[in-house]
């Protein structure tokens, strides 16, 4: 209570001595007005008098202090009114006190901007100390989820295997699902904590030569079993050649490991049943392209434009829906690594996702 009492009166005192300030000021430039002939214009002093008003007071003071001012200006045409006012004298004084409205009216401009701009600065900071916070929950609650999904796995996997005794087919079965869901939400718990990893971060590269047909590959192995549950065939080709080919970059092969089944898994969920997906690959002098074409329901034309952005789930005709979250890693990790990812339809039907990236000059066959 004391020290608030204190900061009253402090904040007070230094308006009084503001207030004195500007009283002293005009004083001063009022007496040079009165106790000089008219031909003397000394009215443009009272500038900065106003401009100090309106720095350290409100709109209204700065109103007042400008007609003050140019009151005082045009008072002295006639007081103390022992000479005969000249036209050139009179034009001379309206001149100032055009420059005094004018001077009063742009700094009040200013200071209405300032106080935009000061309320802009701190609704950004509100918002960005916002967003660290709930992307600092997000990152937190999303580890804290690991450790308990990967013991269900575990536990799952043990029940599976008989470790807690003998299990019926049809127990087999539902174990088998239920591990299968707990991986799907392994991966979108560690997808959403990379996501703000990488954004908070950024994504640390470790560089070196890397085949994308055997990062692709492995990547198809490890699918197979998703595939295999919606008869989805997988295939490949190495654009217009039928031989199997390499295709070197320097890159990161874990993170182009994701990139690939982000976009195969992509692929196969969207893909009807007993239909293909097609792995792409096409060598060049100056880009190797990667391309990943299934044969679902395509893509809305207005939503190309969109889906890679950060959970962006668009409204397609496309059967599985995601978080919005694998493409958007999928974009960071390729232009992480120089490159570029895009989406198109495939005639008659499906989708084609693909990306480039810098081929690896010696390793150019």
């Amino acid at each position: 209570m004391l020290l608030k009492m204190l900061l009253k009166v402090m904040t007070f005192g230094l308006q009084f001595s503001q207030l004195g300030l500007m009283i002293g000021l005009f004083t001063i430039v009022a007496a040079l007005e009165f106790l000089t002939p008219p031909d003397y214009v000394f009215g443009y002093l009272y500038i900065g008098p106003i401009l100090l008003v309106s720095a350290r007071f409100d709109r209204t003071a700065t109103l007042q202090a400008t007609t003050i001012a140019c009151c005082l200006t045009l008072a002295n045409v006639w007081l103390p009114g022992d000479q005969v006012v000249q036209v050139p004298t009179l034009a001379s004084r309206l001149i100032a006190v055009l420059a005094l409205v004018v001077t009063g009216f742009l700094s009040d401009r200013n200071r209405s901007y300032q106080e935009t701009l000061l309320q802009q600065q701190a609704k950004l900071q509100s918002q960005a100390k916002l967003a660290s916070l709930r992307e600092d929950f997000a990152s937190t609650l999303t580890h804290d989820l690991k450790t308990p999904m990967l013991g269900a796995i575990e536990t799952l996997k043990a029940l599976l295997r008989g470790d807690f005794g003998l299990i019926l087919p049809a127990q087999a079965t539902v174990v088998t699902t239920m591990i299968r869901s707990h991986r799907t939400s392994l991966q979108l718990v560690e997808t959403l904590l990379d996501v703000y990893r990488n954004d908070t971060e950024g994504l640390n590269l470790q560089l070196a030569p890397v085949d994308l047909a055997e990062v692709v590959e492995e990547v198809s192995t490890t699918l197979m079993e998703l595939a295999t549950s919606r008869r989805i065939h997988l295939s490949f080709s190495y654009g217009e050649s039928h031989f199997r080919q390499s295709l070197w970059v320097n890159g990161d092969a874990l993170q182009l490991h994701r990139v690939f089944s982000n976009l195969l898994t992509n692929a196969i969920n969207h893909s009807p049943r007993g239909s293909k997906v097609e792995v792409i690959l096409e060598p060049g002098a100056i880009y190797q392209v990667a391309k990943v074409v299934d044969m679902g329901a395509g893509i809305r034309s207005q939503e190309l434009p969109y889906l890679f952005q950060r959970f962006y789930q668009g409204e397609s005709d496309r059967q599985a829906k995601g978080s919005g979250l694998g493409l958007y890693l999928t974009r960071q990790i390729v232009e992480a690594h120089g490159g570029k990812i895009w989406a198109e339809n495939r005639q008659p039907n499906g989708a084609v996702f693909a990306f480039r990236l810098p081929v690896l000059p010696c390793y150019l066959s």
